[in-house]
This record gives structure tokens, sequence and C-alpha cells, in this order.
């Protein structure tokens, strides 16, 4: 398993998320880098990221939509988080990326990620 990784400051440091639902409403949530986008999700209670696997990409109900200004800084999905997407409840756009495999980092500051409507 690989995870994709942009390391620009200091360990540990916070950083603000954007989701929305798929009604268009935004919740923001604050997050330590070096965590994966599941985990600080999963961290605030948020709805809509099931995560049944707990982050082992062996499940596909943690998959976000990234909005394309967050796309290169992000990264494209690798050949196994590639596969697992196809079984997602939600068909992958071609943003998709699960959310166990999106490492934080200062460079993600603001990061804006879209939900889909279900996991299952």
């Amino acid at each position: 398993m690989t995870l994709h990784f942009v390391s620009t400051g200091a360990e540990g440091a916070m950083i603000t998320i954007h989701f929305y639902d798929s009604q268009g409403r935004k919740t923001s949530i604050q997050a330590k880098t070096e965590i994966s986008l599941m985990k600080a999700a999963q961290g605030e209670n948020l709805e809509g990221i099931a995560a049944d696997c707990g982050g082992v990409l062996t499940c596909a109900t943690c998959q976000v939509f990234i909005r394309p200004a967050f796309e290169l800084l992000v990264g494209p999905a690798h050949d196994e988080e590639s596969s697992m997407l196809e079984f997602a409840a939600v068909p992958p756009r071609p943003h998709s990326r699960l959310s166990c495999q999106v490492m934080l980092a200062d460079a993600l500051d603001g990061l804006e990620v879209d939900l889909p409507e279900r996991q299952y």
C-alpha cells in the first residue's frame, strides 16, 4: 500500500479542510497534518465517510471527490486504490480518491472535498 504524501512543514501542524455533502452543505474542520483525510474526518465524527475497513484499502466506503483546485497537490490514485474505487457505491469521478489514502500536509490547508451521496 502506498500513501501519497506532500510534506512542506512542521510535523503535526494544523490545517483546515472543507467538506461539502451531496446537498452542498459545508462543514469545515481543523486537522493535524501527517494523518489521513479519513482519520481527520473520523476524528470529527463527520458523516459521509463510513471507512468500514479502518483505512487498510479493503473497501471503498471512504470515497471522496477532491475539488480540481487541489487535484495536483493531492495527486492521483495509485493502481490499488483505483481498482478499489471501482467497487464504490457511487461511480468514481476523475477526482475520486479514497480518503484513507490521502495524507494531510501543510500544502493542503484549505482543501475542499465533496462527499458522495452514499457510501453503500
